[in-house]
Protein backbone atom coordinates (compact mmCIF):
# COMPACT_ATOMS: atom_id res chain seq x y z
CA UNK A 1 0.00 0.00 0.00
CA UNK A 2 1.35 3.41 -0.99
CA UNK A 3 2.23 5.93 1.72
CA UNK A 4 -0.14 8.89 1.91
CA UNK A 5 1.04 12.05 0.16
CA UNK A 6 2.47 14.69 2.46
CA UNK A 7 1.20 18.22 2.97
CA UNK A 8 3.79 20.95 3.45
CA UNK A 9 4.53 24.63 2.92
CA UNK A 10 6.40 25.47 -0.27
CA UNK A 11 7.38 28.90 -1.62
CA UNK A 12 4.62 30.69 0.29
CA UNK A 13 2.03 28.07 -0.67
CA UNK A 14 0.57 24.85 0.71
CA UNK A 15 1.10 21.76 -1.43
CA UNK A 16 0.35 18.08 -1.18
CA UNK A 17 2.61 15.71 -3.08
CA UNK A 18 3.65 12.09 -3.24
CA UNK A 19 3.40 8.87 -5.21
CA UNK A 20 -0.03 7.87 -3.90
CA UNK A 21 -1.70 10.35 -6.28
CA UNK A 22 1.48 10.64 -8.39
CA UNK A 23 1.18 14.40 -8.49
CA UNK A 24 1.73 17.77 -6.86
CA UNK A 25 -1.46 19.45 -5.64
CA UNK A 26 -1.13 23.21 -5.16
CA UNK A 27 -3.79 23.45 -2.47
CA UNK A 28 -3.52 27.03 -1.32
CA UNK A 29 -1.62 30.17 -2.22
CA UNK A 30 -1.04 32.01 1.05
CA UNK A 31 0.76 35.06 -0.36
CA UNK A 32 1.39 36.61 -3.78
CA UNK A 33 3.71 34.05 -5.40
CA UNK A 34 6.68 34.64 -7.62
CA UNK A 35 6.12 34.38 -11.37
CA UNK A 36 8.61 31.51 -11.17
CA UNK A 37 6.29 29.33 -9.05
CA UNK A 38 4.81 27.41 -12.02
CA UNK A 39 8.32 26.45 -13.18
CA UNK A 40 9.49 25.62 -9.65
CA UNK A 41 6.59 23.20 -9.31
CA UNK A 42 7.53 21.58 -12.63
CA UNK A 43 11.11 21.13 -11.41
CA UNK A 44 9.84 19.60 -8.16
CA UNK A 45 7.59 17.21 -10.09
CA UNK A 46 10.47 16.16 -12.37
CA UNK A 47 12.79 15.61 -9.40
CA UNK A 48 10.23 13.30 -7.78
CA UNK A 49 9.07 11.60 -10.96
CA UNK A 50 5.43 12.75 -10.70
CA UNK A 51 3.25 12.71 -13.81
CA UNK A 52 0.88 15.60 -13.00
CA UNK A 53 0.66 18.98 -11.27
CA UNK A 54 -2.79 20.19 -10.23
CA UNK A 55 -3.52 23.50 -8.56
CA UNK A 56 -6.18 26.00 -7.49
CA UNK A 57 -5.03 29.43 -8.62
CA UNK A 58 -6.60 32.92 -8.38
CA UNK A 59 -7.61 34.10 -11.83
CA UNK A 60 -5.45 37.22 -11.40
CA UNK A 61 -2.25 35.12 -11.57
CA UNK A 62 -3.49 32.26 -13.77
CA UNK A 63 -1.71 33.69 -16.83
CA UNK A 64 1.67 32.90 -15.23
CA UNK A 65 0.68 29.24 -15.23
CA UNK A 66 -0.73 29.31 -18.76
CA UNK A 67 2.53 30.82 -20.04
CA UNK A 68 4.42 27.97 -18.37
CA UNK A 69 2.35 25.40 -20.25
CA UNK A 70 -0.36 24.60 -17.71
CA UNK A 71 -3.90 23.92 -18.96
CA UNK A 72 -7.13 25.27 -17.51
CA UNK A 73 -9.26 22.28 -16.50
CA UNK A 74 -12.00 23.92 -14.40
CA UNK A 75 -13.03 27.16 -12.73
CA UNK A 76 -15.17 28.32 -9.81
CA UNK A 77 -16.48 31.91 -9.81
CA UNK A 78 -16.47 33.64 -6.43
CA UNK A 79 -14.13 31.06 -4.90
CA UNK A 80 -12.14 33.68 -3.02
CA UNK A 81 -14.46 35.55 -0.63
CA UNK A 82 -17.26 35.47 -3.17
CA UNK A 83 -15.30 37.80 -5.43
CA UNK A 84 -12.43 36.26 -7.38
CA UNK A 85 -12.56 33.17 -9.57
CA UNK A 86 -10.37 30.14 -8.89
CA UNK A 87 -8.85 28.50 -11.94
CA UNK A 88 -7.97 24.81 -11.65
CA UNK A 89 -4.77 24.27 -13.59
CA UNK A 90 -3.21 21.03 -14.78
CA UNK A 91 0.28 20.28 -16.06
CA UNK A 92 1.12 16.84 -17.45
CA UNK A 93 4.63 15.43 -17.40
CA UNK A 94 3.55 12.12 -18.91
CA UNK A 95 1.47 11.85 -22.10
CA UNK A 96 -0.33 8.78 -20.73
CA UNK A 97 -1.67 10.74 -17.75
CA UNK A 98 -3.86 12.95 -19.93
CA UNK A 99 -5.54 10.04 -21.76
CA UNK A 100 -9.01 9.04 -20.55
CA UNK A 101 -9.98 5.57 -21.79
CA UNK A 102 -13.42 5.86 -20.13
CA UNK A 103 -14.26 9.21 -21.75
CA UNK A 104 -17.54 7.99 -23.29
CA UNK A 105 -18.83 6.77 -19.92
CA UNK A 106 -17.63 9.94 -18.21
CA UNK A 107 -19.45 12.15 -20.72
CA UNK A 108 -22.63 10.07 -20.43
CA UNK A 109 -22.64 10.30 -16.62
CA UNK A 110 -22.22 14.08 -16.85
CA UNK A 111 -25.09 14.29 -19.34
CA UNK A 112 -27.34 12.33 -16.98
CA UNK A 113 -26.33 14.50 -14.02
CA UNK A 114 -26.96 17.76 -15.87
CA UNK A 115 -30.38 16.43 -16.89
CA UNK A 116 -31.34 16.14 -13.22
CA UNK A 117 -31.13 19.89 -12.56
CA UNK A 118 -34.87 20.20 -13.22
CA UNK A 119 -35.79 17.01 -11.35
CA UNK A 120 -38.34 16.85 -8.57
CA UNK A 121 -37.47 18.27 -5.17
CA UNK A 122 -35.36 16.20 -2.81
CA UNK A 123 -37.40 13.94 -0.55
CA UNK A 124 -37.24 14.39 3.22
CA UNK A 125 -35.23 12.13 5.48
CA UNK A 126 -37.32 9.30 6.92
CA UNK A 127 -38.11 9.50 10.64
CA UNK A 128 -35.97 6.45 11.43
CA UNK A 129 -32.86 8.40 10.34
CA UNK A 130 -31.32 11.53 11.80
CA UNK A 131 -28.60 13.76 10.35
CA UNK A 132 -26.17 15.25 12.83
CA UNK A 133 -22.69 16.64 13.28
CA UNK A 134 -20.02 14.07 14.15
CA UNK A 135 -17.87 14.40 17.24
CA UNK A 136 -14.81 12.81 18.83
CA UNK A 137 -16.62 9.62 20.00
CA UNK A 138 -17.67 8.96 16.36
CA UNK A 139 -14.14 8.81 14.94
CA UNK A 140 -13.63 5.04 15.25
CA UNK A 141 -16.91 4.30 13.46
CA UNK A 142 -16.15 6.90 10.80
CA UNK A 143 -12.82 5.20 10.08
CA UNK A 144 -14.57 1.84 9.64
CA UNK A 145 -17.05 3.34 7.18
CA UNK A 146 -14.30 4.98 5.14
CA UNK A 147 -12.22 1.80 5.14
CA UNK A 148 -15.15 -0.22 3.84
CA UNK A 149 -16.18 2.27 1.15
CA UNK A 150 -12.78 3.47 -0.12
CA UNK A 151 -9.86 1.06 -0.71
CA UNK A 152 -7.73 4.16 -1.37
CA UNK A 153 -8.26 7.87 -0.87
CA UNK A 154 -6.27 11.06 -1.61
CA UNK A 155 -6.25 12.09 2.06
CA UNK A 156 -5.72 9.87 5.15
CA UNK A 157 -9.36 9.47 6.19
CA UNK A 158 -8.52 5.89 7.27
CA UNK A 159 -6.40 7.36 10.07
CA UNK A 160 -8.33 8.24 13.26
CA UNK A 161 -5.66 10.77 14.26
CA UNK A 162 -6.18 12.64 10.99
CA UNK A 163 -9.96 12.72 11.43
CA UNK A 164 -9.67 13.95 15.00
CA UNK A 165 -7.04 16.57 14.17
CA UNK A 166 -9.01 18.01 11.25
CA UNK A 167 -12.27 17.82 13.23
CA UNK A 168 -10.67 20.07 15.81
CA UNK A 169 -9.25 22.52 13.26
CA UNK A 170 -11.12 23.21 10.02
CA UNK A 171 -13.32 20.29 8.94
CA UNK A 172 -16.90 19.69 10.10
CA UNK A 173 -17.95 16.05 9.76
CA UNK A 174 -21.58 15.00 9.48
CA UNK A 175 -23.38 11.70 9.55
CA UNK A 176 -26.67 9.85 9.11
CA UNK A 177 -27.57 7.75 12.13
CA UNK A 178 -30.13 5.01 12.63
CA UNK A 179 -30.67 2.56 15.48
CA UNK A 180 -27.88 4.25 17.39
CA UNK A 181 -25.19 3.85 14.73
CA UNK A 182 -23.72 5.87 11.86
CA UNK A 183 -24.41 4.49 8.38
CA UNK A 184 -23.23 7.42 6.22
CA UNK A 185 -20.76 10.28 6.64
CA UNK A 186 -19.49 13.37 4.83
CA UNK A 187 -17.39 16.44 5.53
CA UNK A 188 -17.29 20.18 4.99
CA UNK A 189 -13.73 21.47 4.74
CA UNK A 190 -13.80 25.22 5.29
CA UNK A 191 -11.40 27.95 4.28
CA UNK A 192 -12.69 30.73 6.53
CA UNK A 193 -10.34 33.36 5.13
CA UNK A 194 -11.54 32.77 1.56
CA UNK A 195 -15.13 32.00 2.68
CA UNK A 196 -15.40 28.76 0.71
CA UNK A 197 -16.05 25.15 1.63
CA UNK A 198 -15.34 21.83 -0.04
CA UNK A 199 -18.22 19.36 0.38
CA UNK A 200 -16.46 16.03 0.34
CA UNK A 201 -15.74 12.60 1.86
CA UNK A 202 -19.24 11.22 1.18
CA UNK A 203 -19.50 7.56 2.14
CA UNK A 204 -22.51 5.31 2.74
CA UNK A 205 -22.25 1.72 3.90
CA UNK A 206 -23.22 -0.63 1.02
CA UNK A 207 -26.29 -2.07 2.74
CA UNK A 208 -27.74 1.44 3.26
CA UNK A 209 -27.29 2.80 -0.26
CA UNK A 210 -30.35 3.92 -2.19
CA UNK A 211 -31.68 6.12 0.61
CA UNK A 212 -30.20 9.30 -0.92
CA UNK A 213 -28.17 10.05 2.17
CA UNK A 214 -25.74 12.09 0.08
CA UNK A 215 -28.46 14.62 -0.70
CA UNK A 216 -29.53 14.83 2.93
CA UNK A 217 -25.97 15.32 4.14
CA UNK A 218 -25.34 17.99 1.52
CA UNK A 219 -28.46 19.92 2.54
CA UNK A 220 -27.42 19.72 6.19
CA UNK A 221 -23.89 20.91 5.41
CA UNK A 222 -25.13 23.81 3.28
CA UNK A 223 -27.36 25.04 6.10
CA UNK A 224 -24.49 24.82 8.60
CA UNK A 225 -22.08 26.62 6.27
CA UNK A 226 -24.53 29.47 5.68
CA UNK A 227 -24.53 30.08 9.44
CA UNK A 228 -20.75 30.52 9.19
CA UNK A 229 -21.09 33.09 6.37
CA UNK A 230 -19.42 30.81 3.85
CA UNK A 231 -20.09 32.22 0.39
CA UNK A 232 -19.13 29.44 -2.06
CA UNK A 233 -19.47 25.66 -1.83
CA UNK A 234 -17.81 23.22 -4.20
CA UNK A 235 -16.85 19.61 -4.63
CA UNK A 236 -14.34 17.54 -6.58
CA UNK A 237 -16.35 14.42 -7.40
CA UNK A 238 -15.47 11.15 -9.11
CA UNK A 239 -16.39 11.57 -12.79
CA UNK A 240 -17.20 7.84 -13.00
CA UNK A 241 -19.73 7.92 -10.14
CA UNK A 242 -23.29 8.67 -11.33
CA UNK A 243 -24.71 9.03 -7.81
CA UNK A 244 -22.47 11.79 -6.49
CA UNK A 245 -22.68 13.84 -9.70
CA UNK A 246 -26.48 13.59 -9.75
CA UNK A 247 -26.58 14.60 -6.07
CA UNK A 248 -24.76 17.88 -6.68
CA UNK A 249 -26.53 18.71 -9.93
CA UNK A 250 -29.96 18.05 -8.42
CA UNK A 251 -29.20 20.43 -5.56
CA UNK A 252 -28.37 23.29 -7.91
CA UNK A 253 -24.59 23.02 -8.26
CA UNK A 254 -23.09 24.06 -11.58
CA UNK A 255 -20.52 22.06 -13.50
CA UNK A 256 -17.13 23.78 -13.46
CA UNK A 257 -14.97 21.39 -15.47
CA UNK A 258 -13.12 18.07 -15.26
CA UNK A 259 -9.70 17.27 -13.80
CA UNK A 260 -8.22 14.49 -15.92
CA UNK A 261 -6.77 11.44 -14.15
CA UNK A 262 -6.38 13.51 -11.02
CA UNK A 263 -7.01 11.51 -7.86
CA UNK A 264 -6.22 8.09 -6.40
CA UNK A 265 -9.60 6.97 -5.07
CA UNK A 266 -11.16 3.53 -4.66
CA UNK A 267 -8.03 1.76 -5.83
CA UNK A 268 -7.01 3.73 -8.92
CA UNK A 269 -6.38 7.20 -10.31
CA UNK A 270 -9.61 8.68 -11.67
CA UNK A 271 -10.84 11.83 -13.38
CA UNK A 272 -12.82 14.23 -11.19
CA UNK A 273 -15.67 16.65 -11.90
CA UNK A 274 -15.81 20.08 -10.28
CA UNK A 275 -19.22 21.39 -9.13
CA UNK A 276 -19.90 24.72 -7.40
CA UNK A 277 -22.70 26.79 -5.89
CA UNK A 278 -23.04 30.26 -4.38
CA UNK A 279 -24.48 29.93 -0.87
CA UNK A 280 -25.27 33.58 -0.12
Amino acid sequence: MLTQDKIEKYKGCVIQHGHCNDRIYLMQITSLPSAELPYELIDLAKTNGYSKIFGKVPESIAKNFLIAGYLEEARIPGFYSGKETAVFMGYYLNAERIKEPDIDKIENILKIALGKRTADKVSRLENRFISRKCNKPDVSVMVKIYQEVFPSYPFPIHDPDYLLETMQSHIDYFGIETEGGLVAVSSAETDKEAANVEMTDFATLPEWRGNKFGQQLLIRMENEMKKKNIKTAYTIARAMSPGINVTFSKLGYQFGGRLKNNTNISGRIESMNVWFKALD
